[in-house]
């Protein structure tokens, strides 16, 4: 069997580069995609595609540059994702609606750039990476929280709407992984007369904490590679340490309230 051709969006850098760097070291065919390829003119891991999610037009010419040169596309990883956090109340709207243009519409227009080749060929898969937090409302991440899960519920209506066409559906929920996140995202500022303002400034530190000592993105790639060999996957998986998957079942299980009280006790609130 030819060996299949895999695009992952976002893979410059994080879970995106650790991805390809580990697919391409397995023998797969990897492109990449980022914004502005030539600020990586060292990058020599896989092919870099420019690509701006929240741009339709830029994620139709490297589809197409990627069909034309490879004939088939197999394997789409949207990975693309920004990070936010900061009170509900203070974040700017703004900044929300960008969250969600990169986070739910970017991988959404991924999706339908893909899905006519992918028809066509009567096969492909389409792996979405969401997040542990988007199975839950955390504080001061709920921007963050409410991007990943709606990502996760509309894989679920595509797998339904696509199953005919030979098409395949899954999603994978990192939690916290060591990379470059924090450095590119926004957090609405810790303002003085704020009355979330201790709480918050604690929460904050605490949340980059857990990216700096977060599990090492192999392990993301190792179970995309996974999912990639499986002939049926399943709806969601995940990856991360065990409290952070375990979080998910205690969601599952405990009454709204004793799960909110854990939250809030987790939080030191």
């Amino acid at each position: 069997m030819e060996r299949k051709i895999i695009l992952i969006t976002g893979g410059s850098s994080g879970i995106g580069k650790a991805i390809g760097v580990y697919l391409t070291s397995k023998g797969y065919t990897v492109y990449g995609t980022t914004r502005n390829p030539a600020k990586y003119p060292d990058f020599t891991h896989f092919r870099l595609l420019p690509m701006d999610v929240r741009n339709p037009e830029s994620i139709k010419d490297a589809v197409a540059s990627l069909v034309e040169n490879e004939g088939r596309l197999d394997v789409v990883v949207n990975n693309a994702g920004i990070g936010i956090t900061g009170p509900l109340e203070e974040t700017p709207h703004t900044e929300v609606l960008k969250a969600f243009d990169t986070n739910f519409n970017g991988p959404l227009n991924v999706i339908k750039a893909v899905l006519p080749q992918m028809r066509l060929q009567n096969h492909g898969l389409i792996i979405n990476i969401t997040s542990i937090a988007g199975y839950m409302g955390l504080p001061f991440r709920g921007v963050y929280c409410a991007t990943k899960g709606a990502l996760e519920i509309i894989t679920e209506s595509f797998r339904l709407e696509t199953k005919a066409f030979g098409v395949q559906f899954t999603c994978l929920a990192p939690g916290d992984f060591s990379t470059n996140i924090a450095s590119g995202r926004y957090h609405a500022p810790v303002k003085s007369e704020s009355p979330y303002r201790e709480i918050y400034k604690k929460t904050l530190s605490s949340i980059d904490e857990d990216v700096d000592n977060g599990g090492n993105p192999l392990d993301v790639a190792k179970k995309v590679l996974k999912i990639i060999q499986t002939k049926n996957p399943k709806v969601h998986y995940k990856v991360g340490s065990f409290l952070q998957r375990f979080s998910i079942v205690l969601k599952r299980i405990l009454p709204d309230k004793v799960y909110e009280k854990l939250l809030l006790q987790h939080s030191g609130m």
